[in-house]
């Protein structure tokens, strides 16, 4: 019972880290300093898709889950839980890339403007 709650537990880890990676620049413009928390996260995450890792979360969340008597599955976080809904037919390398590119794009969006804005009020030369 206890792994199995575990394994629970390590799946909304796994699901807030991911809408960190993904929407965690959102935050940054009104705390610039949750940048340091962000960065670090969105690199991981875009690693994973690009170049194809498993992650570790995925490896812990599969032995609490055989632990607990059931069995893991095979495939990534996404391809198990959301990717199943989002594109039945399973996770493919093409995928991975566009996930990939999406966390790129929408986080690089954001940091952009900010930096765009912080440019565009610093005071001129005199």
């Amino acid at each position: 019972m206890l792994h199995l709650l575990a394994a629970n537990a390590v799946l909304v880890l796994h699901l807030l880290f991911i809408c960190l990676v993904v929407f965690g620049s959102l935050a940054v413009p009104r705390r610039p300093r949750f940048a340091f928390i962000h960065l670090p996260a969105a690199v991981w995450g875009f690693l994973v898709e690009a170049m194809g890792w498993y992650c570790p979360l995925t490896d812990l969340e599969n032995e609490l889950l055989r632990r607990a008597g059931q069995a893991g599955y095979d495939g990534s976080f996404l391809e198990h839980y959301l990717l199943a809904v989002i594109y039945p037919e399973g996770l493919t390398r093409g995928v991975q890339l566009a996930l990939a590119a999406a966390v790129l794009l929408i986080n690089g969006s954001v940091y952009g403007w900010m930096l765009a804005r912080r440019l565009r009020s610093r005071p001129g030369p005199r």
